[in-house]
């Protein structure tokens, strides 16, 4: 599989990067909804990569880079979730891409719910990876106190590698306004109106997504259901790729694919 092509687009004004593996890209509309993954605060799309590379063996699969993370310009002001779905909806309607599976992970499932409100017909399935935030824990405190447990001790080296350097890139400046947005946003209340069949997936030692309230968000999901990753922390679609890949494929009913979890360059 060749390395995706790599897309500079703008919505609203705000320019991000969308990486893309079509296996068709002059043929027939594919049979299969396209599935799009999309990372979360601080993040980019390198910590997908893997997972990026195994569902383009059979399906077409685009990595976004939202506006202000990694190599894209620094939007002039703070983005709302809902600014942020805006742009992934437009994105891929520039792409030609109407309907998909959107895969987010931790805040980047605050951006997929939304994207699901918003224009539910283009939503196949939403996937959501080690969300955010729970109600119970909702301060900044709590939050880097997990965040900083699952480093520390459920992590491997290359997954704090990449998240860590994401992290420089962003810069702390728009990290912390980034920050704010997330905290704010009710994920438990925004997920009942997701028309979509919603799969909530945690790694098992994930304390981030805890088991509860992965549960409780579950079966606020009209259509929900929930599953777990053994052997993981928060950053389960690099750890446990091969399974995240399954757990997609199983629940969207898409094509099955290999089983190595190669990566792409870019």
């Amino acid at each position: 599989m060749p390395n995706p092509v790599a897309y500079q687009l703008e919505v609203g004004g705000n320019r991000g990067h969308v990486f893309a593996s079509r296996r068709s890209p002059e043929g027939p509309a594919p049979a299969a909804p396209a599935v799009v993954l999309v990372h979360g605060i601080g993040a980019s799309h390198r910590y997908l990569r893997r997972l990026h590379r195994l569902l383009a063996e059979t399906v077409d699969t685009y990595s976004v880079d939202l506006p202000g993370y990694d190599s894209t310009p620094t939007p002039e002001h703070t983005l709302s979730v809902a600014d942020y779905a805006t742009y992934i909806l437009g994105a891929m309607e520039q792409l030609g891409v109407l309907e998909f599976v959107i895969v987010g992970h931790s805040m980047g499932v605050q951006f997929a719910v939304e994207a699901a409100r918003q224009q539910p017909e283009r939503i196949s399935h939403a996937v959501l990876m080690g969300p955010v935030v729970d109600p119970k824990r909702r301060t900044v405190t709590q939050q880097s106190l997990a965040l900083a447990c699952d480093c520390l001790l459920f992590e491997r080296p290359s997954s704090n590698f990449l998240v860590f350097t994401d992290y420089l890139r962003c810069g702390p400046s728009w990290y912390l306004k980034t920050l704010r947005v997330m905290m704010n946003y009710p994920t438990e209340e925004r997920i009942t109106g997701v028309s979509a069949p919603v799969l909530v997936m945690r790694g098992a030692k994930d304390p981030v997504a805890t088991p509860g309230w992965c549960r409780r968000l579950a079966e606020r999901a009209p259509r929900g259901q929930l599953v777990e990753i053994e052997g993981s922390g928060h950053v389960v679609q690099h750890n446990r790729a091969v399974e995240v890949a399954e757990a997609i494929v199983s629940f969207a009913g898409l094509p099955a694919g290999g089983k190595a979890p190669q990566e792409f360059k870019a």
